[in-house]
């Protein structure tokens, strides 16, 4: 049962929605598939059973395609309201509490905010069945922005389709500057593991331009299915 009245139920979020000015990423890892489910369900039924704020929009669980990790991906509207919900005592004793009692002690996710989008042509209807997480070390803001910018002007704002299957890159930076998330969304694991094999390879044009970023090191990527979340839709 959902406890705030406008929000809905829905595994994907509305990552471009205009009004989500703070967003939230973490990743936790679980012992097998079904400590992953259960630590997901824990989690989202804890949330759909807690009054919300209007300031909050999503918060949505992914599941990794190992059975092990878990995406975790939030919007707010901004920092403030978050913070002043994550910080009220009666928050603290039930849903803080709920979820630490089912997944057990997690750090603090990263605060983010989106920076840029590149978008496939014609994208409407396509639905992600595969979100891959993209993860990037820099030395700071201005490395971040420069990579991205780099990536994304390259291309002209549109997602490459190479190998096909490629319907979205939200680049996202994290608040202190010192990392960039790639949400990438595909329509299947597999079209993304063709799109490595043939144009994501050392040499290649998107190696090559990650390459030529000093302050930037790559991390690797992890593949989501998505799951569950509790969503408000846009007016």
């Amino acid at each position: 049962m959902i406890t705030t009245p406008g929000l809905v139920s829905h595994p994907l979020p509305d990552v471009t929605r205009p009004d989500a000015g703070h967003i939230l990423i973490s990743e936790w890892m679980t012992d097998s598939p079904e400590q992953q489910r259960a630590a997901m369900d824990a989690t989202l039924d804890a949330w759909e059973q807690h009054p919300l704020p209007t300031e909050f929009l999503s918060r949505l669980c992914f599941a990794g395609t190992d059975g092990r990790t878990i995406l975790n991906y939030a919007q707010w509207t901004r920092p403030e309201a978050h913070l002043a919900f994550a910080q009220d005592p009666r928050n603290q004793a039930t849903l803080a509490q709920r979820i630490t009692t089912a997944v057990g002690e997690v750090g603090k996710p990263g605060s983010y905010r989106l920076y840029r989008s590149m978008l496939l042509a014609g994208r409407h209807g396509q639905v992600p069945g595969c979100i891959v997480g993209v993860s990037f070390d820099t030395d700071g803001e201005d490395t971040a922005r420069r990579f991205i910018d780099t990536l994304v002007n390259h291309f002209s704002g549109t997602q490459p389709t190479v190998a096909g299957g490629g319907i979205a890159s939200h680049f996202h930076i994290r608040s202190d500057g010192r990392r960039v998330f790639n949400f990438s969304e595909w329509t299947t694991a597999e079209a993304h593991q063709r799109t490595v094999e043939t144009q994501l390879q050392a040499g290649g044009e998107v190696a090559n331009l990650i390459a030529s970023i000093p302050g930037l090191r790559p991390l690797g990527f992890k593949r989501y299915l998505p799951y569950r979340g509790l969503v408000r839709p846009l007016p």
